[in-house]
């Protein structure tokens, strides 16, 4: 049986004229300003030409636009050997190219028997996972795309996606050690983060990375390292999940400690880790003198992290959901809606 494998990511801006667009479809999304249509335009019309000149400087330090694109494509050829013949996949960015419309049309003239919806984000998010999948079914039904789907929810605790996150980090330890010989150091977990509020109305994201954390400290072996688990990318006037990566930053300077960050809710290289863990937050750990600062690459496409994936997407078409026991048998709490579990079942 022929089977479609979407991958779902965030997108970027390909150009600078790119940006403010891109910004707007951002924006525009219900699960990032939850407003009526109208009102929702107006403000992501003025937030994208507000933002635009900041984010236009942030795309040109990486050449005037997104990896983002690029770097799921080298997934998507690995997913591909590692599935075998039968499965193929398809590239879907939410708010930049390829889009859900043009990518439904070329799923239904390649005539699969089935199709798996398979988001690049580990932890589950109303605001990521959920977005992508809404906007599919939508394109799918413009379209009439009648093919059965599964959705592989999240796999925060995925054995190759925690064996892909140690491997970086044994990495990056042999450069922090060579960096700074004998000094004391801190592992920093950084994540995307979130309104407070969406983890108050029940959105498992914040839970699913603190098990990331946990799965990849147990299968590290080294109890006695120091770690924290901060939230990056902070914008607005409202309560975002805490700590703040810049706030950790600040107290390593303080406390006399090197730094090994840990990018734990991203699989791919792109403006929140090249720009603002690397550039921005490195020129804030220097002035804050920061013994050392090495932060270690997103898994990318690394053997393990494939490997795990392709597994999942095989266990999503052979049961239609693939997820796994995580501490105290918990699965989605709060209830992601696109999985058997959250549903009770």
């Amino acid at each position: 049986m022929k089977t479609a494998v979407i991958l779902f990511n965030l997108g970027g801006p390909d150009a600078t004229d790119s940006v403010r667009p891109f910004l707007f479809n951002l924006f525009y999304d219900p699960a990032i300003i939850g407003l009526p249509g109208p009102l929702r335009w107006l403000i992501a019309h003025w937030i994208s030409a507000r933002r635009a000149p900041v984010a236009r400087e942030i795309y040109a330090k990486m050449g005037g636009g997104s990896p983002l694109l690029p770097n799921t494509e080298a997934q998507a050829a690995a997913l591909e050997e590692s599935l075998g013949s039968e499965y193929k996949c398809f590239i879907c960015m939410r708010y930049w190219h390829p889009r859900a419309e043009q990518q439904v049309r070329a799923v239904q003239a390649w005539q699969p028997d089935r199709i798996v919806l398979v988001p690049l984000y580990p932890q589950y998010s109303s605001t990521t996972t959920a977005s992508s999948v809404r906007e599919w079914r939508q394109a799918a039904a413009r379209v009439g795309l009648r093919v059965p789907d599964s959705v592989l929810c999240c796999y925060s605790t995925e054995p190759g996606f925690v064996a892909a996150t140690v491997e970086r980090i044994r990495d990056g330890l042999l450069q922090l050690s060579a960096a700074a010989p004998n000094r004391p150091f801190r592992l920093l977990f950084s994540a995307h983060g979130l309104p407070q509020k969406v983890i108050d109305a029940g959105d498992p994201y914040q839970w699913q990375v603190e098990q990331s954390v946990a799965a990849v400290l147990a299968a590290l072996g080294r109890p006695e390292l120091e770690h924290v688990l901060c939230y990056q990318s902070r914008v607005g006037p409202l309560k975002w999940l805490s700590p703040s990566t810049d706030e950790e930053v600040r107290r390593a300077g303080r406390d006399g400690v090197a730094l090994l960050v840990v990018p734990i809710a991203f699989v791919s290289e792109h403006s929140e880790t090249l720009v603002e863990l690397d550039i921005e937050y490195g020129h804030l750990a220097a002035e804050h003198g920061v013994p050392a600062y090495i932060r270690v690459p997103t898994v990318d496409a690394l053997p393990a992290f494939i490997a795990g994936l392709a597994g999942e997407i095989r266990s999503t078409v052979d049961g239609g959901v693939a997820l796994r026991s995580m501490a105290g048998g918990r699965l989605c709490p709060g209830g992601c809606g696109l999985c058997a579990f959250s549903k009770g079942e």
